[in-house]
């Protein structure tokens, strides 16, 4: 893909822009043993997705009032478990070619403001823009995160390149009508060993 007209880019946060799976996968085993989920089932499906979406998928059964609960529950159990939490390899680099380069960027995630404030933070990353899972009526995989990012930044969304590890985030982006690229081998118009390459490309 030609990088040379891309207007914005778009980042998800967990995977992507903060590593943070180690912290991600202790809250889901936490959850599941606490709600009588088979881990491996959660963690096969959770990364990306909003705790709502997830749940309901792993607990069917529950009213919307229990799934809500056990989703603040989930994110409870994150919130203060930064111990680990860091930037991604290269993160900075490519966030200060950005800058350089003037183009715009944004944080879309599923998580809620307290926590992607708080993982963002412990990475040493301020978003400019940040679109979470509370500003949104629908989450990844729709494509609403991602228009919204774009609208905000005010670039079209075609001209965006969203930067995502997850597969219902690279949905996300494509039904958007964005750009995509992919990191830890997905599938998208644009495949990323790490971000320092993508800096690389944008030079």
């Amino acid at each position: 893909m030609e990088l040379g007209g891309i207007g914005a880019v778009l980042f998800d946060m967990d995977g992507t822009l903060v590593d943070s799976d180690a912290a991600v996968e202790r809250a889901w085993e936490r959850w599941a043993a606490e709600y009588g989920v088979d881990a491996g089932a959660a963690l096969a499906i959770a990364h990306g997705s909003p705790a709502e979406a997830t749940i309901r998928r792993l607990l069917p059964a529950l009213d919307d009032a229990t799934v809500a609960a056990a989703a603040a529950r989930q994110l409870a159990l994150q919130y203060d478990d930064l111990s680990d939490v860091r930037a991604t390899p290269g993160a900075h680099e490519l966030l200060t070619t950005l800058a350089r380069r003037g183009l715009p960027w944004a944080v879309v995630t599923s998580a809620d403001a307290r926590l992607a404030e708080a993982r963002l933070g412990a990475a040493g990353i301020v978003a400019p823009v940040l679109v979470t899972v509370e500003d949104v009526r629908v989450g990844k995989p729709d494509p609403e995160g991602y228009r919204r990012a774009a609208a905000l930044l005010d670039v079209p969304v075609a001209r965006c390149l969203v930067v995502e590890d997850a597969e219902v985030g690279l949905q996300a982006g494509r039904a958007a009508g964005a750009w995509t690229a992919a990191l830890k081998g997905l599938d998208a118009d644009l495949r990323l060993d790490d971000l320092l390459q993508l800096a690389h490309q944008l030079e």
